[in-house]
Order: structure tokens, then sequence, then C-alpha cells
């Protein structure tokens, strides 16, 4: 049974996505859209991989920068979680995963250049903050009996690894590998700046209208996701994880006094250094928080608000595709849920970045492609998650069928756990909606990227500051509603 205050809070966001309808820009701008369409998709029915050279160097560096990006987050992420209890801590991991990783690899990108320590940082650090706050909050949930009837004297490292650890392990090797899978689209979507990896060439085949390269470049990334599970075997992650260093590729020497110069000139506000002082830092301030921070706000926030409620509309139409009790146990039923475990693993499967440039080169510079993407792939990942929870439910024997069992046996019973997933997912659609405005879309990465472009760092750091802090307040707010609304979303649910 829905409680009223569920209700209220659904209507709620929903009538505020619908208001924002009218202040957002849906115009479709370009010549031919389905045109374009029409050529992609015979790019995919007709892919060209007669580049093996560099599509296997995209993909040999995709995996490279993923594996290392993500082996030395969950190492930082282990041993932060330890302390996590410190508010020091949770307030610094808490900043460092706001920031999205294409503003990190941004900033690095200006005094380490395209190095492979820019991707690999840029992956590394949000990434960190993240596995640091799951890692606790699955310890946390483990059973605190064994650790008193450990033997006294017991050393701490034993004392860990045979009471939290031992019971937590399945959930941290479960998660470890979902994040691998998040690891390796953030390293596609690196080669939008430059990296190596998939996202460059995807890109550069697009600028020149190769659309089978485009095509092929595509179901190769979707068949290494697919088949994450099995090639990336516990066994073989020790090997995978020594190997990869040496597959980042080389880069230009690092030029240490461009670091210095970065930490203590270029992101310094213009006014003190030029010794002006308050008296110039106000005005300063003041003009780029009105004409580009609110503005940035203002449109980041009118997207992510479309696109949280757009992804909760198409969970719900979706997640009946890989729901055993509407797909049935006959063969003609597995068949359908297979079919329906495809588009939820393609969907997921493909960056929002990545979707957002492709809709954004067929239909023109709008907030359209943004909300598209952000839905179809946020929606993938919750319809998956919910369509499995609803496996878990038990219908008596004389339970309607069709859409009766779809509104009034089903859907009421997840709707709890579909509200906590989607605000769960809140803080995340908030950094995809800020960073999306490098592709020309008017929220906050948008003025970052021009800030960077025109080599104003002392800006662009501003509002990356400023954009962590709204993911943070985001966050927040997510945590108070699901609390209030008694929704409960552990790390243990995520895929």
């Amino acid at each position: 049974m829905w409680r009223s205050a569920t209700v209220r809070t659904s209507l709620g966001f929903v009538a505020l996505a619908i208001a924002c309808l009218f202040l957002a820009d849906f115009e479709v701008s370009a010549h031919d859209p389905w045109a374009e369409l029409g050529r992609l998709f015979l790019g995919l029915v007709q892919p060209d991989f007669g580049a093996v050279d560099y599509l296997g160097e995209a993909i040999v560096r995709t995996l490279a920068f993923a594996f290392v990006g993500v082996g030395l987050a969950a190492a930082a992420g282990l041993l932060l979680a330890l302390v996590f209890r410190h508010l020091v801590v949770r307030t610094t991991c808490a900043f460092v995963r706001a920031i999205h990783e294409l503003f990190w690899a941004l900033i690095f990108l200006q005094f380490f250049g395209l190095h492979p320590l820019t991707g690999v940082l840029a992956i590394a650090i949000p990434y960190a903050g993240i596995f640091a706050k799951v890692y606790a909050e699955i310890l946390d949930e483990s059973d605190p009996q064994p650790s008193k009837v450990i033997p006294h004297g017991t050393g701490v490292i034993s004392a860990l690894a045979y009471t939290r650890f031992s019971q937590a392990w399945p959930h941290l090797v479960t998660y470890t590998a979902y994040r691998l899978e998040c690891g390796l689209r953030s390293s596609a979507v690196l080669g939008f700046v430059g990296m190596p990896t998939l996202g460059f060439y995807l890109e550069s085949s697009f600028a020149q209208g190769q659309y089978a390269t485009v095509g092929a470049l595509l179901l190769l990334f979707y068949a290494l996701i697919a088949t994450l599970r099995l090639w990336a075997r516990p066994r073989l992650l020790p090997f995978y994880l020594l190997a990869a260093p040496f597959l980042l590729g080389d880069g230009l020497p690092i030029r240490w006094q461009n670091v210095s110069r970065f930490f203590t000139e270029d992101i310094v506000p213009e006014p003190l250094r030029q010794g002006e002082g308050l008296a110039g830092l106000v005005p300063w301030l003041g003009d780029l928080l009105a004409n580009e921070a609110l503005p940035g706000i203002w449109n980041t926030l009118v997207l992510t608000q479309i696109a949280l409620v757009a992804t909760g509309i198409l969970t719900l139409a979706l997640y009946p595709l890989v729901s055993h009790h509407f797909t049935g146990s006959h063969f003609t039923g597995r068949m359908r849920g297979a079919l329906g475990h495809g588009v939820l693993v393609v969907m997921r499967s493909t960056p929002e970045y990545l979707l957002a440039f492709i809709l954004l080169q067929l239909w023109g510079p709008s907030m359209l492609p943004a909300v598209v993407a952000l839905a179809i792939h946020n929606g993938g990942i919750i319809g998956h998650l919910i369509g499995r929870r609803s496996n878990e439910v038990s219908l008596r024997p004389d339970a309607p069928n069709g859409i009766e069992r779809y509104a009034f046996e089903l859907t009421p019973r997840l709707y709890g756990p579909f509200l906590a997933f989607l605000f769960y997912r809140w803080e995340i659609i908030m950094r995809e909606t800020a960073i999306l405005g490098i592709l020309g879309i008017a929220t906050l990465g948008f003025y970052v990227d021009s800030a960077i472009q025109e080599i104003r760092f002392d800006r662009a750091m501003v509002l990356i500051v400023i954009t962590a802090l709204l993911n943070i307040g985001v966050d927040i707010l997510a945590r108070r509603l699901r609390a209030r609304l008694r929704l409960r979303h552990t790390a243990q649910s995520e895929p």
C-alpha cells in the first residue's frame, strides 16, 4: 500500500518536472535528423572492422586506464573505509566524488597534458571517494557479533580479516566488479578530452562521417561490457592489474614547474594575483556568479529534474522486460526475458556522455539529447535492478495477469525500492547533467569548459567547486527524503 507521503512526494517531483519542461530548450535544429539516424543505424548493421590496428589499440588503452584507475581507487577506498567514521574523511570523500571524472581530467590536462597519469588520476580520485563510502556501508552492515567473541589480544588486522571482512567479502567483490564496469565507461569517455581510448576514435569517426567505423566502435564497446564476467575472472585480475600499467602508452614528459604554477598562480583569482585584494575580489566573484554560475546552476537544475522524472517513467515501463512474472518460465518467455535483458544491458552500458554526443550530432544542440541520454542510461540501470527485485516477490496462485498484475500486484510492492534507487541516482544524474555542458548545453560544464578554453583557470576552479557543492547538496536532500519516506537502500543492492 502506498503511503500518502510517498504519493505526495512523487506527484510533487512530476509537477516540478512538468513546470521545468516549459523552461527547457527542446528544439531539434538538425537539417535532416532521420537521415542521420538512418546512416548511424546502417553503420551498426554494417560495421567496418577493417581498421584493426587502431581499434585494437583503442580497446587496449580503454582497458588499461580502467584497470589501473579502478585498482588504485579500490585500494585507496578500502583504506579510507576503515576510517570513514571521521568527519574530515567523509567530507573529503564527498567532495572528490562530487566532481565528475571529466572535470578531473580537464584539471590534470592543464599541467600533466596528455600523459597517462591524467587519465588514471581522473578515474582513481573520484572512484576512491565512491569506494570509501560504499565499502564503509558494506562493512557497517556486517554482523558485529563475531568481533565480540574473538580471543583477547588478537591483532587489529586479523580481527578485521576474520570478522567484518570475511562476512562482507562477497559484497565487496560484487560491488568492485560493478565499479569496474563503470570504470570501462569512464575510460571510454575520457577519449573525448583527448586520451587515446574508444571515445577519442568515436569522436573523430563521427566528425568525418564514418558511420561504419562508429558502428564498429560501439559494437566492440558493447561486447566488452557484455562479456565482462567471462574475461574478468578473479584468478585473472592480478595478471590484468600487473599488465595494465605497461599498456597505458607514452606521453610527453611531465613539467613539474607547470604543476607548481597551476596551484600557485593559475587558479588564484585574478584580483588576488594583481594585488587588488578583497576590494577587487568581490566584484570579480559577483560577475562570475551573475553571468556564469547562476545561469549554469539554473539550467543544471532544470535539466536534472526533467531527466530524473523521465528516468523514473522509463524505469517503470521497462522493468517487466526482465521480470519472470511477465516473461514466464517457458521457452518463449525465457527468450523474451533474454531479449529484454539484452536491451537493458545495452542501455545501461552506454555512457550518458557518449549517448548525448551521438544524439547531439543527430538532433542538434539543445537539452533534448541530454534528457534522452540520461533517461536511457539511468533507466536501464534502475530498470534492471527493479526487475531483479520483482523476481523475489511471491504472488498468490490466483494473482491477475497482464496490466492488472503490473498495476495492482507488483508495482505497488516495488515502488518503495524504486524510489530509493531513483533518489540514490539523483546526485549521479546531477553530476552527469553538469558535465554534459562540455558538449555545448548551457549547464555548469559549459561555463567550466569555456573558462578553460580561455585559459581562465581561476574562474573554472570556482565553477567546479560550485558544481561539487551543488552535487553534495542534492545528495544530502536525497538521503533525507529516503529517511523521511523510510526508503531503504544499501550498498549491497547495487548491481
